[in-house]
């Protein structure tokens, strides 16, 4: 239980048409929100508008969910988040995730195996990097250094890292990923997270998770009065990531509303969307699973549905939707009292 939970706001992917939110981050440093979350999939990246928030603030925490594995070697993301952390005096949250098949292999052209044994080789990579102890060796098998056959040699990091253990958070949804989330990680961030289910779905993989272990977890927040709408809005992207965000075989997020106990609801959108029938897909969805992930509603309803998160493993919120600063204000009101 987290009696105290902190707040962040989770921006998610940066969209065309010039979708600045510096004065959304500046009011939200200014209001005591610790931290802010940039995202990326096949679009933009999550680095660049971290840079780009974090050269105009000075407190808040900077933080992606998820930098991709695929998108770059090991030491590249180490690099970008050593060149970042210092430029931004020491604010960079580094979340990683596996992303999926689908992404994986159809954006990036690589396979994706082994998604467990690559997180934790990259992680001990980027970590070698930050610490500058020797040149960086690493056996493989997934990101061997040096190449083996080849004339390079063990290289060291020519710049020191203003920290040299920065944080690393892992987007997980299996529960053996949020097992190794809490063996290597300082944090876990879950995508959709139902707090009543949180225990019986995870609690054996968080037992190893040391003190401090951060659980960030991302929440739609909508206030208002209309809760039927915001019911459907919560809807519409479940259908989109229940049916369409992965394979047929293999969709990761399909597999978590599984494990929440909708495991024949999860088939039946997929089958639906897939087949191009998305209203269906949508109108499958249990109004229940779309209440349980969110905070929906007028304030009042907001701040009781948030006593079912302060009794759950959640330690932080990252709350997605606010960008206004009387409803940014009346959620930290709610959240940090």
């Amino acid at each position: 239980m987290a009696d105290d939970l902190r707040l962040g706001l989770n921006l998610g992917y940066w969209q065309r048409n010039a979708d600045d939110a510096t004065e959304v981050v500046l009011t939200a440093e200014r209001l005591g929100y610790e931290s802010v979350w940039t995202a990326e999939a096949y679009g933009s990246d999550a680095f660049t508008p971290l840079a780009w928030y974090g050269a105009r603030t000075s407190r808040i925490k900077l933080g992606t969910s998820v930098a991709q594995l695929s998108a770059r070697p090991p030491v590249t993301t180490a690099m970008t988040a050593m060149t970042l952390d210092h430029l931004t005096g020491g604010r960079l949250v580094l979340g990683v995730g596996a992303s999926g098949p689908q992404v994986v292999e159809g954006w990036y052209g690589q396979p994706f195996a082994a998604p467990l044994a690559r997180t934790r080789e990259y992680v001990e990579i980027m970590r070698k990097v930050w610490r500058r102890e020797e040149p960086v060796t690493s056996p493989g098998p997934h990101y061997p250094l040096p190449l083996p056959g080849g004339l390079g040699k063990p290289l060291k990091l020519i710049t020191h890292p203003l920290r040299p253990e920065i944080p690393v958070y892992l987007g997980a949804e299996g529960p053996k990923n949020v097992a190794l989330a809490a063996e290597i990680g300082q944090g876990w961030l879950p995508l959709f997270a139902f707090p009543e289910k949180i225990e019986a779905m995870y609690g054996d993989a968080l037992s190893g998770a040391k003190p401090g272990f951060d659980i960030a977890a991302m929440v739609m927040v909508v206030v208002t009065g209309d809760l039927r709408a915001a019911l459907d809005g919560v809807k519409m992207m479940l259908t989109l990531y229940i049916g369409g965000m992965g394979a047929k075989t293999r969709n990761f997020h399909a597999d978590i509303i599984g494990r929440m106990g909708y495991a024949e609801q999860a088939r039946r959108i997929q089958e639906l969307y897939l087949a191009g029938r998305r209203d269906e897909a949508f109108a499958a969805i249990p109004d229940e699973l779309a209440d349980g992930i969110a905070l929906l509603g007028p304030l009042g309803r907001i701040r009781e549905r948030l006593e079912l998160w302060r009794r759950s493993p959640v330690t932080t919120l990252l709350v997605m939707g606010p960008r206004d600063e009387p409803t940014l204000r009346a959620v930290r009101d709610l959240v940090l009292g």
